[in-house]
């Protein structure tokens, strides 16, 4: 599939738009910037220096502007607003790792709490028309139910990392009845704001700390056992492209100046993808026979949840979004990916895209129209 066929993508809303991410050397964010690069956006990237060595970012040899930054220092954020006058904002940047958020409590609120204000400010100021801000399936009050969570379910959180998703949705739902409210649009404002929650996501190029798949990757490449340390959790596993299919899709919207998609959703696998983070490794040794692992469990270990799961009905329902890869297409090409990189030196990103779009152009998924 060629550059100029993915242009079409998202009703080919995202062709020659400024498009701002921030966070765009991490996993999600780099994977973003690939897919907007390939449909013809000008990205603009705004992050902290590329957090691990490997990094993804850097080996997809994208074509955009990359600003080092960090989001809570208002200033620099203000010039590059105002250099590059983003369309959309893809609000990704954060403290993203439990256990680390109960290391450092204060970067991680500060980061993913007064961040994100600071990013909505500057959005506000700049007038951009459209922001998504993509937050966490752990921004919900975790009550360890069998169902999953809907949109208007309580937000709260344990550990610090979930409770500062939980108030960075609490100020999105502020900021879109203070000041974006889209009974006011087009007369006193011109923006549109949604939140995306997702749940774990996995695929080529993670090298984050405390990530299943990197620690598997880790103990094959350095052939010892991984380690697991809660093997019974329960998680919604799903293709990095899933939820970016669903981010893109509201954000498509939103430039579409369609109010009522100005809310909260859910972008999740299907319940076949929920499984526990041992049956996970398991499937694993079917791609990369090279893995073994053993149970470590420790009664200091950091309280994280044990089942979680998001209902992503309302996506289904008013996005026509839906999975596109089963679990086993998901392991399969995670694996390949790594593969690929550690015995070929080969990155295949753009091959994962190209099947991903293959693949929902087969189930007719509204985007890829």
């Amino acid at each position: 599939m060629e550059k100029m066929v993915m242009k079409y993508l998202f009703n080919g809303i995202y062709q020659n738009k400024t498009v701002l991410i921030t966070g765009h050397t991490g996993f999600k964010g780099s994977w973003l910037a690939c897919w907007l690069e390939k449909m013809g956006a000008n990205v603009i990237g705004y992050s902290l220096p590329a957090p691990t060595q490997p990094n993804h970012f850097f080996l997809s040899n994208l074509n955009m502007i990359s600003v080092e930054g960090d989001i809570r220092n208002f200033d620099q954020l203000d010039r590059v607003f105002e250099q590059y006058k983003p369309d959309i904002v893809f609000h990704l940047a954060a403290q993203a790792l439990v256990r680390l958020s109960y290391q450092d409590p204060i970067e991680t609120y500060e980061t993913n709490v007064i961040g994100t204000l600071k990013v909505f400010e500057a959005c506000r100021k700049h007038n951009v028309n459209s922001i998504v801000n993509i937050t966490s399936d752990k921004s919900y009050e975790n009550k360890e139910w069998v169902w999953g969570y809907k949109e208007t379910d309580e937000l709260g959180g344990h550990d610090p990392y979930s409770s500062s998703k939980g108030c960075a949705d609490i100020l999105a739902n502020s900021y879109r009845k203070s000041y974006f409210n889209v009974d006011s649009y087009a007369k006193e404002h011109n923006t549109l704001l949604a939140s995306c929650r997702a749940g774990n996501v996995i695929g080529g190029g993670d090298w984050a700390k405390d990530r299943l798949i990197v620690d598997i990757v880790h103990s094959i490449i350095s052939e010892k056992d991984v380690c697991i340390r809660s093997p019974d959790a329960v998680r919604p596993w799903q293709h990095v492209l899933e939820p970016l299919s669903g981010y893109l899709l509201i954000g498509q919207k939103l430039l579409e100046k369609k109010v009522e998609f100005s809310d909260s959703w859910n972008f999740g696998p299907s319940d076949e993808g929920v499984m526990t983070v041992k049956k996970l490794v398991e499937k694993t040794k079917q791609y990369w026979g090279k893995l073994n692992y053993k149970i470590e469990s420790s009664v200091n270990q950091p309280h994280e949840a044990k089942l979680l799961r998001l209902d992503c009905s309302k996506s289904r329902l008013y996005l026509d979004w839906d999975n596109v890869w089963s679990s086993d297409v998901t392991l399969k090409n995670t694996i390949e990916w790594y593969r690929s990189f550690y015995e070929k030196n080969e990155v295949s990103t753009e091959n994962n895209l190209i099947d991903y779009i293959n693949d929902a152009k087969k189930k007719k998924l509204c985007w890829t129209n």
